[in-house]
């Protein structure tokens, strides 16, 4: 069959633009092995982060780089075949993580984060998902006297960019949250312009849901070859092929795989998490997602029970589950709420897009004609999914952009 796009991915990036693509009345695709929201959008936060104006730079200091050498930490954990692997792009990494580098990539991040909530809005009211969304922000958590002074500064100028919070006492923390020991902590911040989604996963497959009602099509199959063909291109899955006048490639950690045959090279590079839940009880009911700060992980209210996300794994894809850092994380997060009982016997794991200049890749693929990338999103993906749908949209229909694109593009690159 033949199609105005072939969006490949069906994450929340990739669910995203095949809905504007399809609502600007273009003929989709939306083409993945799994459904809808089942990979990496699935096993997120849940947060929808207005606040995340900042990026996360790669430890420069001596003193951070001994702190995270004897790979025991909660919040990131490493495994040196990752390391190998990936060497050149984690050398990227620490070039782009110069403090003057990183002040001009957060003013480029910035204006995709600003739009992430108008733009989610407009596709949860298309998709009747409001039952999925609480508005009342999420709590930052400080154990360091130092860090939480530091991030009270940074919040205050936060403002600046339109985000709301209020720094908390331990008292107020507990009267937001009753069931929480928060004893070790020092104080808060309660980011109230961020949204909280009690179901990721289902957030995602109600965007696709109101993408096939405007009749847009989604087929379920592992891509094998994407090649140009004369009059566009064709995707070759395991059952059949494909055919289309542009691509997009939205695939998150495995869109490399997909356009080295087509002679591009990222330095696009993986980073996991682990997810485990557990029975949501009176005695440990939260209101809000609740982030560690110090040990670095997040647990959250979601309709499966209290989840607990790890925050970063260097390491392969395709390596096995290694569930020390859960098992680290777990340790502090019982101290925090009663955890008695898990609902899963298997623990999640997925792996997040990361780039070296933490910033997604948008835009042109450059040696194709109509050919599209939106990959690399790192953390961010969930929150700026619905954004970088739009831009895809108005860059393949040759419209105004919301966004001036250059500071994501894929040539960048060739130029570091």
């Amino acid at each position: 069959m033949r199609y105005k796009v072939i969006v490949v991915g069906a994450g929340m990036v990739g669910t995203s633009i095949a809905w504007h693509l399809q609502k600007h009345n273009s003929e989709v695709l939306l083409l993945d092995k799994k459904p809808p929201g089942s990979e990496t959008s699935y096993g997120n936060a849940g947060l929808i982060q207005r606040e995340a104006i900042h990026v996360h730079p790669f430890p420069r200091h001596l003193t951070e780089l001994i702190r995270v050498l004897p790979n025991q930490m909660t919040d990131i954990r490493y495994r040196w075949s990752a390391v190998i692997r990936h060497h050149q792009a984690l050398l990227k990494y620490w070039q782009f993580s110069a403090p003057s580098a990183v002040q001009q990539i957060e003013k480029e991040w910035r204006i995709l984060i600003e739009h992430c909530t108008n733009e989610h809005q407009e596709m949860i009211t298309a998709a009747g998902a409001e039952d999925l969304i609480r508005r009342d922000g999420w709590i930052e958590m400080h154990r360091s006297e130092d860090k939480f002074e530091t991030a009270v500064a940074a919040a205050k100028k936060s403002r600046e960019q339109g985000i709301e919070y209020q720094v908390l006492t331990i008292d107020a923390l507990k009267l937001l949250e009753p069931n929480g020991n928060f004893e070790g902590f020092i104080g808060a911040i309660h980011w109230s312009s961020s949204w909280q989604v009690s179901n990721p996963g289902a957030l995602v497959k109600a965007y696709a849901k109101s993408f096939q009602q405007m009749n847009g099509s989604i087929v379920e199959d592992t891509v094998k070859e994407i090649r140009p063909d004369s009059s566009g291109w064709q995707v070759i899955t395991n059952q059949q092929s494909f055919y289309s006048d542009e691509v997009v490639i939205a695939a998150g950690p495995w869109s490399n795989q997909l356009i080295k045959p087509l002679g591009y090279d990222l330095p696009l590079f993986p980073m996991r998490g682990y997810h485990q839940h557990f029975k949501t009880t009176l005695r440990n009911t939260i209101n809000h997602s609740l982030v560690d700060i110090d040990k670095g992980f997040v647990m959250g209210p979601m309709q499966q029970g209290i989840r607990i996300t790890t925050g970063a794994e260097m390491t392969l894809m395709e390596a096995p589950k290694d569930l020390g850092q859960l098992q680290a994380v777990l340790h502090f997060a019982k101290e925090i709420l009663p955890l008695n009982e898990a609902v899963e016997q298997e623990v999640w794991a997925g792996s997040r897009p990361c780039m070296p200049d933490m910033k997604p890749v948008i835009g042109a693929a450059g040696k194709h004609d109509r050919l599209w990338f939106a990959f690399g999103h790192g953390h961010q993906g969930f929150t700026l999914g619905p954004i970088t749908g739009r831009i895809i949209e108005e860059l393949i229909h040759n419209k105004p952009l919301t966004v001036a694109v250059e500071p994501f593009s894929a040539h960048r690159f060739s130029k570091s």
